[in-house]
């Protein structure tokens, strides 16, 4: 699973007033731990799971904690969750015999050690431990895993589905798709109108095109554990890109041929395609102004057999996208590295 935060930011970009994510390939990501811990502690702690059945009293005490990561990615409108978590609570019981007195008390734990989105269909393992482990203490721990196992079982479950609906950032989402665009309105909030800043933007970008400047070329080296003839197999077939990207890929293996990728959000042409030593293609995003296009070349080199290092090259990316944000070459070089080198790596096991 993909970790939150530093290392794979997934391309991350600022969020705008009206909500719009303006990169439409760039994931925008919530991290969600202080949430989950949250609600484990409010549908776990002080949980009745027996009251007298049997002459046996048990509860949960409190979650004594949630560790792991968990983050919500939305994408278009597409809800991804990712979660790899374990909790672990306390439990109490108490056993009385007919006439109401305390035979025994005893205190326990519950621990959850992998919750996690990939097995989001299945339920997890749980744990039930009892400090006395004495013939009462056996009793009221089996009325733990038999009574109170469905019962924490049935919290996860609750927990699995939020996620899947958007966690803590469902309500942020529905609140974007409420927000009013103004799409009305010929003038922006200084009184310039919306024809004066297109044709303005046109002009500088022709400025950019004529004269580079504006312009950014990112370069990269980056070494993997296989042959160079298998990495440039992986970039050129459209299956294994949908396979680490986990999105649409189209890619013709002809020069001259088209390709599709990050579900259609990054398009261009192969320009030029050696076998296993050389990929030149035209890249352009779906966020940059129009006409503007990128060149990408990756030259793979197999200094020793099963070592392969890819120099990467990519010219004229522009500083700003059509929208004016200037994060376009951080975000660039952000996604080369964790949404396909790194993911390249994990999925493939070519780390070195």
């Amino acid at each position: 699973m993909a970790k939150y935060g530093e290392g794979d930011k997934r391309w991350i970009v600022e969020d705008r007033p009206d909500g719009a994510n303006v990169h439409n390939w760039h994931w925008s990501e919530t991290d969600c731990l202080p949430w989950s811990k949250t609600f484990f502690t409010k549908s776990l702690s002080n949980l009745t799971i027996l009251d007298g059945e049997t002459n046996l009293h048990i509860k949960t005490k409190k979650v004594e904690k949630v560790d792991g990561e968990a983050y919500v990615n939305v994408r278009k409108g597409k809800i991804i969750p990712g979660y790899e978590i374990s909790v672990n609570l306390s439990w109490e019981g108490e056993a009385k015999d007919g006439e109401g007195k305390t035979l025994l008390k005893v205190d326990g734990n519950v621990e959850i050690p992998y919750i996690s989105d990939e097995n989001a269909d299945e339920d997890p393992e749980v744990k039930v431990t009892v400090k006395d482990e004495g013939p009462i203490g056996k009793t009221l721990k089996e009325a733990m895993l038999t009574k109170g196992k469905p019962l924490v079982l049935e919290k996860v479950r609750d927990y699995v589905k939020t996620m899947a609906k958007g966690g803590p950032a469902k309500d942020e989402l529905e609140a974007k798709k409420l927000a009013p665009k103004n799409s009305n309105s010929s003038c922006n909030s200084a009184g310039v109108s919306k024809e004066k800043v297109v044709v303005e933007k046109e002009v500088k970008k022709e400025a950019k095109k004529e004269g580079k400047k504006g312009f950014k070329t990112i370069t990269m080296s980056e070494k993997f554990n296989c042959r160079a003839k298998d990495m440039y197999e992986i970039l050129m077939d459209e299956n294994r890109w949908k396979g680490f990207t986990q999105s649409n890929a189209r890619i013709s293996k002809d020069v001259g041929g088209q390709f599709s990728i990050f579900d259609g959000s990054v398009t261009g042409s192969n320009l030029e395609l050696q076998e296993g030593k050389l990929i030149v293609q035209r890249w352009r995003f779906g966020s940059w102004p129009d006409g503007i296009d990128s060149t990408v070349r990756l030259v793979f080199d197999e200094p020793e057999p099963g070592v392969t290092i890819i120099k990467l090259t990519h010219t004229d990316v522009p500083e700003e996208d059509r929208y004016g944000n200037a994060t376009v070459v951080e975000n660039t070089e952000r996604g080369w590295r964790d949404l396909i080198f790194n993911k390249i790596r994990a999925v493939f096991g070519f780390g070195i």
